[in-house]
């Protein structure tokens, strides 16, 4: 266990920066914030003028992770390079904290992850704030009790993710195919993508209909309408895109005796009386639903979202308290991700798990004919105050 854990951030772009902040002004208990890094000149003069005096500022993360006053190093930098800083930074025995996703393709994390298990004296984590939620946590719950019996349907609606070009251009690597590996999905939704699998499992067939550059001027997906399939026969849809205003987030869960809601940051349960499953075989009547009735729950006011995370790291390595998500979790997600890609590009039905070799192939094909934005405004971080 440590006594105090010496954060060293990675890349102190968008994310980056308002780590280094909340850890900076004593956000975290037992956590300081001994080093940032960025190849970025204009981050270094931000983080020379805005952080602490002591904290100390490198070029590049190599001359970070050799720094040997700190313990752990937070990762924010673009997705392509998680994975391998993780394994670096595991190398030097430092404890890993990344930002979402944990990578581009599953291929790639698995190394990763390997990595983490030959190094089980070292913590992993992944930063999924939107398991600090006080509604999904109270919806995992729920549906993971088995209470309400089997999922029949999941639908999610997530098109509040509003980004103007002016977000996409605050970056070179931005909605490339070679910078970031994917749009929407891989940017803003690795939170639901991850929310859904940890709520009601991995689908086992997607079929995905993306348009790319549909909304802004970018290489990548930024409307997405993906049908799912799971083990038990549920099916789902999952409709997503930056391009809506003011837009929709509704998550709806329907199992054999209940309807689970969130939507509006509020949670919406529907309990049936007896399993719809049950009274469909044995009712003497046509056109009467299954008698019913509203449950409510006093969930918690706190919702720490990103302090809750890096808290929960810090307890973890200072006292052994749990994560809120190990990091070996994050490949979930993406493999959820990757299939509704492989899907969209291949025109068809994709099963999981899919051919990985496959995904790298048919990325790498985009890759080749990237291009990186020329005109970008990278002087100044774009606010992150106003998103999750």
């Amino acid at each position: 266990m440590l006594s105090e854990v010496r954060m060293g951030i990675i890349g102190i772009g968008n994310m980056g920066s308002s780590h280094a902040m909340r850890i900076a002004q004593g956000d975290i208990r037992g956590m300081r914030l001994t080093a940032v890094a960025d190849k970025k000149e204009s981050r270094r003069a931000w983080a020379a003028a805005n952080l602490p005096s002591d904290v100390k500022i490198y070029e590049n993360e190599t001359d970070l992770m050799n720094d040997p006053d700190i313990n752990a190093v937070l990762i924010a930098v673009p997705h392509y390079d998680h994975p391998g800083f993780g394994i670096r930074a595991m190398e030097k025995g430092l404890n890993v904290l990344c930002e979402k996703p944990v990578g581009v393709y599953t291929k790639q994390v698995r190394e990763m992850i390997a990595a983490a298990d030959a190094h089980p004296d070292l913590t992993y984590a992944v930063m999924f704030n939107q398991r600090t939620n006080p509604v999904y946590k109270k919806m995992h719950e729920l549906v993971q009790s088995g209470q309400y019996g089997k999922i029949k349907r999941v639908n999610w609606i997530i098109t509040d993710w509003y980004r103007t070009q002016h977000y996409y251009d605050s970056g070179e690597w931005r909605a490339t195919w070679d910078g970031e590996g994917g749009g929407v999905l891989l940017n803003q939704c690795p939170h639901q993508l991850d929310l859904l699998q940890w709520i009601c499992g991995l689908p086992v067939k997607v079929q995905s209909f993306m348009q790319y550059g549909k909304w802004h001027h970018i290489e990548v997906e930024d409307d997405v309408t993906t049908y799912m399939e799971f083990a038990d026969g549920a099916t789902g849809v999952f409709v997503t895109t930056t391009g809506d205003a003011p837009g929709t987030n509704r998550f709806e869960v329907d199992l054999e005796k209940a309807k689970i809601v969130v939507e509006n940051s509020q949670l919406y349960v529907y309990e049936l009386d007896v399993n719809e499953r049950e009274y469909c075989f044995t009712a003497t009547e046509g056109f009467v639903k299954p008698s019913g009735h509203e449950v409510h729950f006093e969930l918690s006011k706190e919702n720490p979202q990103h302090n809750g995370v890096l808290q929960a790291f810090a307890d973890h390595l200072i006292s052994g308290a749990p994560l809120i998500a190990d990091g070996r979790e994050g490949i979930r997600g993406l493999m959820l991700s990757n299939a509704m890609h492989l899907s969209s590009w291949l025109g068809k039905a994709v099963e999981i798990p899919f051919d990985e070799d496959l995904f790298l192939a048919e990325l790498n094909k985009r890759r080749a004919t990237s291009v990186r934005r020329t005109e970008v405004h990278e002087d100044t971080n774009v606010d992150m105050s106003r998103t999750y």
